[in-house]
C-alpha cells in the first residue's frame, strides 16, 4: 500500500511539472509566445519596409497636366 501512495505522489509531481497537465502555465506560455511572434512579425515587416523604401525621383511633369494647367 505504501508503494501505491508513493507512486501517486510521484505521478502528481510529474503532472504538476508537465506542460500538458497544467493549463494555467500552458496558457500563459502560449500567450507570451504568440505575443512574441506578433511583435517579431511587426518589427520584421517594419524593418523590411524601411530598408526597401521608395526613393524620391525627380520627375518632370508637363505643364498642361498640373493642378493648375498652363496651356501654350
Amino acid at each position: 500500500m505504501d508503494h501505491q501512495n508513493e507512486y501517486q505522489e510521484e505521478l502528481q509531481k510529474v503532472q504538476d511539472k508537465d506542460f500538458t497537465h497544467n493549463w494555467v502555465s500552458s496558457s500563459a506560455f502560449i500567450f507570451y509566445l504568440s505575443l512574441f511572434c506578433l511583435l517579431a512579425f511587426l518589427l520584421g515587416t517594419c524593418g523590411k519596409l524601411y530598408v526597401e523604401r521608395y526613393e524620391r525621383l525627380d520627375v518632370t511633369v508637363p505643364a498642361n497636366t498640373q493642378y493648375t494647367p498652363q496651356y501654350q
